[in-house]
């Protein structure tokens, strides 16, 4: 195992609601959607029309430019809606589950006699492609290039993350199979990072054909672009691949299987959750069947689908991700504050300075809501960012180049190593309230454009 890697900077919110390490239920969804939204740079193909019957593992949507991958349905049942919003873009297939789950059958064979064009065949049939995503830009991998190597964080350090050992303990023989599967598709290999914390102790350092990485450290050194960035960084022309635990297992189940399994135990976290812990659900299942974990009215509920700093506010009505294995329940923040900040004492409210008295409670943790507290000002130069940031690159001056749609500076700042989510602690530090994501968001897109 190599040398522990120890991030100085970042920050831990600390915030009320972690999921007790308990299964409270099996939800059976009634309705789940297949969302193309969740996939960035997709140009989807719909294969199904209203009424329609269709098995877990049927087809729903393609690539219009890789065709051969496929968006399958996690459910067998009937496809009840087409949603589309602006300009007739399609943003959801609702599809109503059957009482009975039934599977389409793939035929796989021996991992271990397939070839890398095999398994590439057999992940985009039975829409399990989509779960490897490609730096730069975080799209869907191609699987017409041979990655430099497939990155794995076997930890999450976001806030109220799901424990990932708890989430995957009776699935590591289908994890190994997965990367089995996988190690066949790049010359650079597996690469999995483990919490230095528990290194020795988690069942992940058993894998074989893998490289281990130790980190330790505050958010974000879970994020797999911080590791990256440690282990290999990227550089222009550079293509790596990367792929969640979660997303390995689904992997597994299929290839040991032949059926397109996408069942898995998600988080339900967050103040507003009631007994906060773990269901057995799938992607695609609507916060609804998650009522008994909040209020009935639901209606001072934000229901973000992932976590406070990157996850998706999707409302009651939404849906969970197909990253996703965490539901976050918060208090939609409108009541103003009089005075606020300038208070003199304000022992319920997390500052990531001196302003308020945490500092002096490093334990304890917070009712947070989604209140600003201030509004949008000038964009200052500040170090904030740096602070919380354990990455080699200059994040006020990346920012200020998406801004200003210059593609040398962006590439020249570290456009190539970072998603939103590895400045998603800038924003929430940001003393100017910027929209950091949402601005390095269309930097990554204007890159899409000019530089395909």
């Amino acid at each position: 195992m190599s040398n522990n890697i120890d991030l100085k900077k970042g920050l831990d919110i600390p915030i009320l609601g972690a999921a007790a390490q308990k299964t409270a239920k099996v939800t059976v969804p009634g309705t789940v959607a297949v969302k193309p939204t969740d996939f960035r740079g997709l140009k989807p193909r719909l294969l199904v029309r209203e009424g329609d019957k269709v098995l877990a593992g049927s087809p729903v949507l393609a690539d219009k430019e890789s065709p051969d991958i496929l968006f399958t349905s996690p459910v067998s049942g009937t496809v009840t809606e087409i949603v589309r919003g602006e300009k007739r873009k399609l943003l959801e297939v609702r599809i109503k589950a059957d009482a009975t789950q039934e599977y389409l059958e793939f035929a796989v064979g021996q991992v271990a006699n397939l070839d890398a064009d095999q398994v590439k065949s057999l992940l985009m049939k039975a829409g399990l492609w989509p779960a490897l995503v490609q730096r730069p830009y975080g799209i869907i991998a191609n699987p017409a290039v041979k990655p430099k190597a497939i990155f794995v964080s076997a930890f999450s350090t976001a806030p109220l993350a799901a424990d990932m050992e708890y989430v995957l303990r009776d699935e590591f023989d289908d994890i190994q199979t997965a990367v089995n599967a996988l190690s066949k598709l790049t010359d650079g290999g597996i690469h999995i990072s483990l919490n230095a914390d528990n290194a020795s102790g988690t069942p992940f350092h058993k894998l074989e054909n893998a490289t281990f990485h130790t980190f330790s450290g505050k958010h974000p050194a879970g994020n797999v672009g911080v590791q990256i960035h440690h282990i290999s960084p990227i550089m222009k022309g550079d293509t790596v691949w990367t792929i969640s635990p979660v997303m390995l297992a689904a992997i597994g189940k299929f290839l040991n299987t032949g059926k397109y399994d996408m069942s898995r135990l998600i988080a339900v976290t967050g103040p507003k959750a009631i007994g906060p812990a773990y269901v057995k659900g799938l992607p695609g299942m609507s916060m609804r069947d998650l009522k008994e974990f909040y209020d009935n009215s639901g209606s001072d509920i934000r229901f973000i689908s992932g976590d406070v700093l990157t996850g998706t506010n999707v409302g009651e009505d939404g849906f969970l991700g197909f990253f996703d294995n965490q539901v976050t329940l918060i208090k939609e923040g409108n009541e103003h504050e009089l005075l606020g900040w300038a208070k003199p004492f304000r022992t319920k409210q997390f500052s990531t300075s001196h302003t308020y008295f945490s500092w002096l409670t490093p334990k304890k943790k917070y009712e947070m809501d989604t209140n600003l507290h201030g509004g949008p000002r000038a964009f200052v130069m500040s170090d904030v960012y740096s602070k919380v940031l354990p990455m080699h690159i200059y994040p006020v001056y990346l920012i200020k180049a998406c801004l200003a749609e210059d593609i040398d500076k962006m590439e020249q700042f570290g456009i190539y190593e970072v998603l939103e989510e590895d400045l998603a602690l800038c924003e929430y530090v940001c003393p100017s309230k910027i929209e950091i994501q949402s601005i390095l968001s269309d930097g990554i897109s204007l890159m899409m454009k000019e530089m395909a």
